[in-house]
Parts: structure tokens; C-alpha cells; sequence
């Protein structure tokens, strides 16, 4: 269904983008932090299996324009390349805020179903995460490989787990990445700048290629 090729490229963009400072990871590093690792990873996981929303909704769209006319998917990739090269910039201009308070963690509940379902929430509603994936999951659709809808269902799963790893590992470990980050107040800017080349990459590749 995907080639080598095709995944590898998709799961190094992914692990970018998931790296980067954003309210999912740092709501999973302060829970962590201020709570401890099963609470962190609880949390992490809700909002890493958020994602299957998103790749709900990506499918039934990107397929139903699909159907609808054949220039659909790249009119869908021009401005999904668009809107990349501009959180690109976005991320480039960024301060690289990491900072991790624990007081922003409370979430009320402690208990480990709660925070699940919490992060679970908390990601499948937010509208930013939907025009994320529905700008990025495209870029990786080639065309003539396999029908559209199974091509971004494969990549959907594969963001969704990488992501889970990701998260169930910062929430492990978020004691010492917080020490860390203590250590590196910058960090931050730096990893956004890694998100922000590679949006910008994705985004600028897919233009010049049409």
C-alpha cells in the first residue's frame, strides 16, 4: 500500500512535527512533570489516538473531492502546500517558548481513564489539528499507487503511532526532559526551526513539483 520509500519520508516529517513545542507535548511534559510518568503517558496516549479523528475526517473529505473531480487532490495539495510553508514560517519566526509550568497541568481528575479521555478530547476537537492534517497527510498520496482513502488511512495509523511512542516516552521520561530543559532554555527555538524547515520543504516541494 506505501512503499519504503514513501513511509520513511512521511514518518521523518511526522517525528518533526510531533517533536515540536506544542500544546499536546507540553501539556504531556507539565502532567508528567507535576503528576508523574503514568499520569504523563496516560495523557499522551489520549492525545496521540486523537489523531485517528483527524484521519477520519482527512479520508472522508480528501476521497469525497477525490470523486468529485481528479483535479481535486492537487488543488487540495496547492493549498495544503501553502498552508505548510506558512506554519513553516510561523515556526521560524517563533521564540521556541518550552517553558513548563506545572500548574498548567491540572486537568482536575487524576485519575489515569480521566487524563486519557481528557487528551482524547483535547486533540479530536482541536480545529488546528484537523487543517494540519488535512494539509499534510495529502502530500504523501501518490497518485497511481493504490486507491486515495487507503493510502491516507496507512498514513493516519502510522502518524497516530508514532506519535503514541513519542508522547508515551516524554511522559516517561518528562522528569528528565524538564531537568533538561531547565539546563536549555532554548531548546525550544531550535526544534521549531527543525519543524519549521521541514514544513516549509514539504510545502515548497509539492508547488514546484505540479
Amino acid at each position: 500500500m506505501l512503499s519504503p520509500e514513501q513511509l520513511l519520508g512521511f514518518l521523518l516529517a511526522a517525528v518533526a512535527v510531533t517533536a515540536s513545542p506544542g500544546p499536546d507535548n507540553l501539556m504531556v511534559l507539565g502532567i508528567g512533570v507535576s503528576r508523574g510518568r503514568r499520569q504523563g503517558i496516560a495523557f499522551g496516549l489520549g492525545c496521540a489516538l486523537g489523531c485517528l479523528s483527524h484521519t477520519l475526517l482527512a479520508v472522508v473529505g480528501v476521497s469525497a473531492l477525490v470523486a468529485a473531480s481528479p483535479l481535486a487532490l492537487t488543488a487540495l495539495k496547492v493549498v495544503g502546500g501553502a498552508y505548510l510553508v506558512w506554519l513553516g514560517v510561523k515556526s521560524l519566526r517563533s521564540q521556541g517558548q518550552l517553558a513548563v509550568e506545572a500548574g498548567a497541568a491540572e486537568t482536575g481528575t487524576a485519575g489515569l481513564r480521566a487524563l486519557f479521555a481528557q487528551g482524547l478530547l483535547a486533540n479530536a476537537i482541536n480545529p488546528k489539528v484537523i487543517l494540519f492534517f488535512l494539509a499534510f497527510l495529502p502530500q504523501f498520496v501518490r497518485v497511481g499507487q493504490g486507491p486515495v482513502a487507503w493510502q491516507m488511512t496507512a498514513l493516519g495509523l502510522a502518524f497516530t503511532a508514532q506519535a503514541a511512542l513519542l508522547f508515551g516516552l516524554l511522559g516517561y521520561f518528562a522528569g528528565s526532559v524538564g531537568q533538561w530543559l531547565q539546563r536549555w532554555p532554548r531548546a525550544g527555538l531550535w526544534l521549531d526551526r527543525v519543524a519549521g524547515l521541514v514544513f516549509i520543504g514539504l510545502g515548497a516541494r509539492l508547488i514546484l513539483a505540479l
